[in-house]
């Protein structure tokens, strides 16, 4: 539904209802799902089949919403998680791990810069802040050798400051690693950081 405008796909993006469905997407409240034989089970914990088997790893109802701010976003594909620190704990640790550097810019939430700053450093990953109106010159002057992701906020929590997402994708995009934008206070209604540069969009 990309082609539609943003008011339409906040209603009607991720879910299209066949002939005699409801139009609305029902909350799916099971924990767990049926199925035959356990050998149709055993596909989907193989990967080798798709499917639900347990709400905690994935819900049909979780998928739609996924799917919904996916399509508002402008990406191509999302997921749900618990919280928005997981969210943010995701986006850094599925790229860098034990020995590597992140940069980010030094205006974000507070439970994310102790999330960085204090839990994942010791987890061997180290992070540079960098004031988000430093020059292009200052910003390329945090990049090391390790270096493999960039994150910043699109407006800050809670300092409203708004980031140039543009020289940050710059930046990141010269030393081929990807940018990571939060957009919690922004909306992909205010702001879609993907069409100023970004490569991955988290919510909380």
């Amino acid at each position: 539904m990309s082609h539609y405008q943003i008011g339409t796909n906040c209603l009607h993006a991720g879910y299209r209802p066949g002939n005699g469905e409801p139009r609305n997407f029902p909350i799916v409240q099971s924990t767990t799902f049926r199925y035959e034989t356990s050998e149709e089970m055993g596909k989907l914990f193989d990967l080798e089949a798709s499917g639900y088997f347990y709400t905690r790893l994935q819900n049909p109802t979780n998928d739609t919403v996924a799917a919904k701010i996916c399509a508002l976003e402008g990406g191509t594909a999302a997921m749900l998680l618990s919280s928005g620190q997981a969210a943010s704990f995701y986006s850094i640790f599925n790229i860098a791990s034990c020995g590597d550097h992140v940069v980010s810019s030094s205006t974000i939430y507070g439970g994310t810069y102790n999330l960085f700053a204090v839990t994942m450093k010791r987890m061997g990953i180290e992070f540079t802040f960098v004031d988000p109106d430093c020059t292009a010159e200052e910003l390329n002057a945090a990049f090391r050798p390790n270096t493999k992701a960039v994150f910043g906020e699109t407006i800050a929590n809670p300092a409203l400051t708004v980031l140039d997402i543009e020289k940050f994708a710059d930046a990141a995009h010269s030393h081929g690693v990807p940018l990571i934008i939060d957009n919690t206070f922004a909306t992909p209604v205010n702001c879609r950081p993907f069409e100023w540069g970004a490569d991955i969009v988290t919510h909380s």
